[in-house]
């Protein structure tokens, strides 16, 4: 298959699913998009790859072009009806630890391509209705290394300003090094009525 058009899919998608009830819902929906546009891509969910005596999943797995994709999808409180279907999201609030995972996202496609596990380009998609992903926001807050806000640049290695507390796991207190740079770009997905109707990605390309 040609190299994934990641912001094509998105817009595709977008005509029949411009809102999802959750993450689960979202990594489906997007993997039957590429499948439909790809039928020979042989798209697989939650594909476990092994490293470091440990069992990573990866969202989306393409086969065919050895494609890794990981997803974030994160939602202010808004409760809407589309197509019939009534969708009522949460506020998941916890930004700095999700701002955290998707690095984290990076940083694992980065690991399987130079492993030679996965081909270049992986992709990390994070698709969220709370404008305080794609907003500059404060600059002194303690996960300001892991913001992601328009025109961000994402390189070398990242970590908490102080100590992570309270709200951090254990697994996320570790620093976070990218090999590449990313330059951060927000997409329009969708825009429905509410006062969080609105919908932005961000597709971060793996070369």
């Amino acid at each position: 298959m040609a190299e994934l058009d990641i912001h094509g899919v998105m817009a595709e998608l977008a005509k029949r699913r411009p809102i999802f009830h959750s993450e689960a819902d979202f990594q489906f929906a997007l993997a039957w998009r590429i499948s439909e546009m790809w039928p020979d891509c042989g798209v697989r969910l939650q594909k476990p790859f092994r490293h470091d005596d440990k069992t990573r999943y990866l969202d989306i797995w393409l086969p065919t072009s050895r494609t890794a994709m990981e997803l974030k999808y994160c939602t202010r409180d808004l409760s809407v009806e589309h197509g019939g279907e009534v969708f009522a999201l949460k506020n998941q609030s916890a930004n700095d630890l999700r701002r955290y995972d998707f690095v984290a996202d990076l940083v694992r496609i980065e690991g399987l391509v130079s492993h030679g596990d996965a081909s270049a380009p992986g992709y990390a998609v994070f698709l969220t209705n709370d404008p305080l992903y794609w907003r500059p926001g404060q600059r002194t807050t303690r996960d300001e290394a892991f913001r992601l806000h328009e025109g961000r640049r994402l390189e070398c290695t990242m970590e908490w300003r102080d100590d992570p507390g309270q709200s951090a796991t254990e697994e996320r207190e570790d620093s976070l090094a990218l090999r590449e740079r990313y330059d951060l770009r927000w997409k329009c997905y969708s825009l429905l009525p509410g006062k969080y109707g609105e919908f932005r990605y961000l597709a971060v390309k793996v070369e």
